[in-house]
């Protein structure tokens, strides 16, 4: 039997929870901070335990969180990642110790909240926001690595001050609310920074506004090709990374992105000390080894290999093409499902020249494109395209279509991920 405390209907299933936390904000994203440091202060959020470490970026924030939690556990430290979206199921999005947390820790976690918020409402995100800074209070891991989900300085996670803010790469996405251009977007993104505390930042070209607001505050920043760079070994087989500090050499050929493994070594280089790191390319190649992420560039064999990435903007299609061209298949077969706000006509441009046939799924949610109108965007021949319902069904033709030889590549958002891996695992 549900309580009720304040007004409020208290839940007893995490489903139950996840629905009722859908419909008690009148928008999805409505970011500030105003909503949510009221609560956070009504629940005492404090973090003083641990060294946080939080990522913003447009694209590569998921990979770097994951070397750097594969770094932390491998050297015996206790460490959580908080993230989102999810793919499969919530819990994914906060792990510690790379277990993802339990239903019932969530509930009392949102009970906690619904108790101390009153008649502020909070969105889905910040809510769940909230929860897992709680979770986290209480585990009091060495490390929490908090991924922002949307620019940077409005997001939920912001109300944490990080002992190191990361951003990985800028770029144009989400304009509607961090701004069109890459200038503007810098500084939201820019907006995690703190005074006097270490920022890295992996963009081989930054936008001027990042170095901009870190000079305003004060912020230490470690600017890539400044602080740190990396160079291809003769043979093309390895590559290294150099620093004032140390140089690593003869590294291996990443499953990730490189340049979030080259990002996350900065990051690990700053926390040495603090954390007692030992740092060997020895052991950085342990970490490349075994870091590898669902959805991003996840390969499958099924008569056939399959990709799947949540890739869902320009930057992201431009290194999906990258990719293909050195994979080499004889003909590529893409999946595609996207969300109506991306850019979704220079997302597919950037992969035109590599994709042989397209299938075009319509995806069930509430910023859902239809296929129809992903076609309308796309400026190929109508015979090498075709729409579907659902990007299942679009799925299910690829596959029949695609020779044991090709490649079927599913991309284009998280749902579109979300709902072909569960075909696959």
């Amino acid at each position: 039997m549900s309580k009720m405390i304040k007004g409020h209907s208290f839940k007893s299933n995490l489903t139950e929870w996840l629905s009722y936390l859908e419909s008690i904000h009148s928008v999805e994203i409505d970011l500030g901070l105003a909503r949510i440091n009221t609560v956070a202060k009504k629940l005492n959020i404090d973090f003083t335990h641990s060294t946080v470490i939080t990522v913003a970026g447009t694209n590569g924030k998921g990979t770097t969180c994951a070397f750097l939690e594969n770094a932390f556990l491998a050297q015996s430290l206790t460490c959580s990642v908080y993230s989102s979206p999810h793919i499969e199921r919530f819990n994914e999005r906060l792990r510690i110790n790379r277990c993802e947390v339990d239903d019932n820790a969530l509930v009392s976690a949102f009970e906690t909240i619904e108790s101390a918020r009153g008649d502020i409402t909070l969105t889905y995100y910040e809510y769940t926001t909230l929860a897992a800074l709680l979770v986290l209070m209480a585990e009091q891991p060495d490390v929490i690595i908090l991924e922002v989900g949307l620019g940077g300085r409005l997001d939920a996670t912001n109300i944490i001050d990080a002992d190191i803010a990361v951003i990985t790469t800028i770029d144009l996405d989400h304009q509607a609310f961090l701004g069109d251009t890459r200038e503007a977007i810098g500084f939201e993104k820019a907006g995690i920074m703190r005074s006097n505390t270490p920022v890295v930042i992996g963009d081989v070209t930054p936008p001027k506004s990042l170095a901009v607001h870190a000079d305003n505050i004060a912020a230490k920043a470690f600017f890539r090709e400044q602080s740190f760079t990396t160079k291809l070994a003769d043979d093309n087989a390895s590559w290294s990374w150099s620093s004032d500090k140390n140089n690593f050499s003869a590294l291996s050929t990443c499953h990730i992105p490189q340049d979030n493994v080259v990002t996350a070594i900065m990051v690990l280089e700053l926390l040495a000390d603090k954390l007692s790191l030992l740092l060997t390319s020895q052991f950085l190649n342990q970490i490349i080894a075994e870091t590898k992420v669902a959805g991003r560039m996840e390969r499958f064999t099924l008569d056939g290999d399959i990709i799947l990435d949540v890739g869902h903007n320009p930057q992201a299609a431009r290194y999906l093409a990258k990719k293909l061209r050195e994979l080499n298949y004889p003909k590529v077969h893409a999946v595609l499902g996207m969300l109506v706000d991306k850019d979704i006509s220079n997302t597919v441009s950037a992969l035109l020249a590599e994709v042989d046939h397209w299938y075009l799924g319509t995806l069930d949610v509430a910023r859902g494109c239809k296929a129809e109108n992903i076609a309308k965007q796309m400026l190929i021949n109508p015979s090498k395209m075709n729409c579907f319902d659902n990007v299942s069904q679009a799925f299910k033709m690829a596959k029949h279509n695609a020779k044991a030889t090709d490649l079927v590549l599913v991309f284009g958002s998280f749902y579109t991920v979300a709902e072909i891996r569960r075909l696959l695992v």
